[in-house]
């Protein structure tokens, strides 16, 4: 059971007082599916335009986001871990053609075992708020080690990092100045720390080196539009937004290499 404390949180943002409503969670996914269709067509269909992995770095914060705020609001988070889980076997074999080439790709895995990984860390630190004794947050704390290790020696899409981002969402979520921390944080993680592509940019007579990965810091911008409302649901597109992972890449996968 999670922590009421955490429930009852809002989802803090400077936009907050929205004349439409805000944006729905919905909303929020399909713009992050846009998002990273147009990530993985310049990375295999278009390369060379290079704005479009730049819009691309967006999909991923938006999904960390969703994975904190579906931990909140989930009604049987053991289905919501195991959905998660399912897909992300599932996504494997599309996740390896698409990146490798063949079906077996041992050096990286797949977005979704990030996600997990994230969405087990925020489970277990849950439980140590609501439960303060020193037995669970020894517990967590032990339990903690081999998903942080995995997010590192895992080779999951995005790293430790994109482990942390989904960590980090949940942690500040209804701060005060959350959304002041969220930016703090999403600067560090993805320009600071981050290692990766870096495109050269002259300001003043000057050359600096950027880090791509920086551009997910835009993505904090629709969150922020978040409304805290869900919009229309039924199963088919419940699953319909686990299953384009997987299918989109096996997609684009078989046009590149057949047609």
């Amino acid at each position: 059971m999670k922590s009421e404390f955490v429930k009852k949180l809002p989802t803090n943002s400077p936009l907050i007082k929205k004349p439409f409503g805000g944006l729905t969670s919905n909303m929020l996914r399909i713009l992050a599916m846009a998002f990273m269709i147009c990530d993985h067509l310049w990375a295999k269909v278009v390369p060379g335009n290079d704005w479009m992995t730049y819009v691309g770095r967006m999909t991923f914060p938006i999904f960390a986001f969703m994975i904190s705020e579906g931990f909140v609001h989930t009604s049987n988070l053991k289905k919501y871990i195991f959905r998660l889980l399912g897909f992300a076997l599932i996504s494997e074999i599309p996740f390896n053609l698409f990146y490798g080439g063949n079906w077996f790709y041992p050096y990286h895995q797949n977005v979704l075992f990030t996600l997990l990984l994230g969405l087990l860390a925020i489970t277990l630190i849950d439980k140590a708020r609501k439960d303060k004794t020193a037995k669970t947050i020894t517990k967590t704390v032990l339990l903690l080690i081999p998903i942080c290790l995995g997010a590192f020696i895992g080779f999951p899409d995005y790293g430790f990092w994109g482990f942390l981002t989904v960590v980090m969402f949940y942690l500040f979520r209804g701060f005060p100045f959350a959304w002041l921390l969220q930016l703090i944080a999403m600067v560090l993680m993805n320009f600071v720390l981050y290692e990766g592509q870096f495109i050269s940019v002259e300001l003043f007579g000057k050359t600096y080196e950027i880090a791509t990965q920086g551009f997910a810091v835009f993505a904090l911008i629709p969150i922020w539009l978040y409304g805290g409302r869900k919009g229309k649901s039924s199963k088919i597109m419940q699953y319909g937004f686990y299953a384009f992972y997987p299918l989109h890449m096996l997609i684009i996968y078989l046009l590149v290499t057949y047609a």
